[in-house]
Parts: structure tokens; sequence; C-alpha cells
């Protein structure tokens, strides 16, 4: 099964007629570019995900 999942990649990473290298870069680029601009954002999502998870788990 790992072997079909392995072969699967590599053809999917070979195939060349969907994005090029300069899509791929440019849409790289884009979310670096909002992970800096909500950088406050995402990580006072991520720290209160985070204090809800432990509190929960202490309750189990």
């Amino acid at each position: 099964m790992v072997k079909n999942i392995k072969n699967g990649v590599k053809r999917f990473w070979e195939d060349e007629s969907g994005m090029g290298v300069v899509e791929i870069v440019l849409i790289i680029i884009v979310l670096i570019g909002l992970v800096v601009l909500f950088k406050k954002q995402i990580t006072s999502l991520v720290n209160s995900v985070l204090v809800k998870m432990t509190s929960q788990a202490n309750q189990i």
C-alpha cells in the first residue's frame, strides 16, 4: 500500500501538465506574506486552541 502511494506521489510530481515552478513559487510567496500579515491573529488562535485542548484533556 505504501508503495502504491509512493508511486502515485511520484507520478503526480513528474506530471508536467499542471502548474509550473513559477506558479508554485508565487503561491508560496503569497502564503508567507499572509502568515506575516496575520501573525498575531494566528498565534492567538493557536494559543486559544491549545488552552482549550489542555483544559478538556484534564477533564478526561
